[in-house]
């Protein structure tokens, strides 16, 4: 039998993870000849071409999309089965972590979690850093550590996700709005103009799906990128904003929120990372506490 060369994963989990020979080789600290005779290795061994010329750049076959997330896992485990048994102090970590939300996240769950943070581990700092698209290249490339988001059908297979917590989507007025009196029917709140909350996926959002399902739609007043800025919108204009209800609580202080008159999909928040960090100590320590806060912050209702 025909043993593979093992020291070969470490080389298809870099190369399937930058696309590109020449920063392949960087990483691994090779020259881009001896990278590129590694991949011509790695191309014997698998029977597939893995990177394939496309204009000036490398595309990943399908055999290597299949490979790419197997591979930072193998190499991962591998890893951590040879490394030493690393016990972690959390209170001696000196490290910061980019964590990509949304300003909704931060306000309602970022204290608890600050809170946690410095009573257990006050080396450790926190970055947070807008969410308005759900690329994953930054977790790939390591420019995030974690990011919190609905899981969409455009997420990176290797991607890992945990749910945090459930939502749902509430409609949102300024007080004295005509909507904040009486009962809430689908044709008064079809007949209001509405602000879209755009994030660069699909040209609609998730209330316009649900709706679009029973056979109605709303008028779009206008478009914006952030939770946030909706509700800033709302409290000063007669536009409508549809929002996460408890991803939201602590912004819509002062406004009116009522169920929508409608049915609507639930929402899973969840928390995702690079498998290429399930191991790291301080990182899954940093994933319980950012689960801690989530799990023991409960916002009050609004309106």
């Amino acid at each position: 039998m025909t043993h593979p060369d093992l020291n070969l994963l470490v080389a298809l989990d870099v190369l399937l993870t930058e696309g590109n020979v020449a920063r392949a080789a960087k990483r691994l600290r090779l020259s881009p000849s001896a990278m590129s005779r590694t991949l011509a290795r790695l191309r014997a061994a698998t029977g597939d071409p893995l990177l394939v010329r496309a204009g000036r750049g490398l595309v990943p076959s399908p055999r290597a999309l299949e490979l790419r997330a197997e591979a930072g896992q193998v190499v991962a485990r591998a890893m951590r089965l040879l490394g030493p048994a690393e016990r972690l102090v959390v209170k001696e970590v000196k490290r910061t972590f980019i964590l990509r939300t949304s300003d909704g996240f931060v306000e309602n769950f970022g204290p608890a979690l600050l809170a946690q943070i410095a009573a257990e581990a006050p080396g450790i700092t926190i970055h947070f850093v807008q969410k308005v698209t759900r690329d994953g290249a930054l977790l790939r490339d390591g420019t995030v550590d974690l990011e919190t988001g609905v899981v969409g059908a455009t997420l990176s297979p290797e991607i890992r996700t945990q749910a945090l917590f459930r939502d749902r989507l509430v409609g949102v007025v300024r007080r004295g709005h005509p909507l904040s009196r009486g009962k809430m029917t689908a044709a008064r709140y079809l007949a209001a103009d509405h602000i879209l909350v755009f994030r660069g996926e699909a040209e609609k959002g998730p209330v316009d799906a649900d709706l679009a399902a029973l056979g109605m739609e709303r008028k779009i007043g206008t478009m914006l990128t952030g939770f946030s800025a909706a509700l800033t919108l709302a409290r000063s204009t007669d536009l409508v904003a549809t929002v996460p209800e408890r991803h939201t609580a602590d912004l819509r202080t002062g406004l009116h929120t009522f169920t929508l008159p409608f049915r609507t999909r639930e929402l899973t928040v969840s928390l995702l990372w690079h498998p290429r960090m399930d191991a790291d100590p301080a990182h899954r320590w940093l994933r319980d506490q950012i689960r801690r806060a989530c799990a023991t912050t409960v916002p009050a209702r609004k309106g």
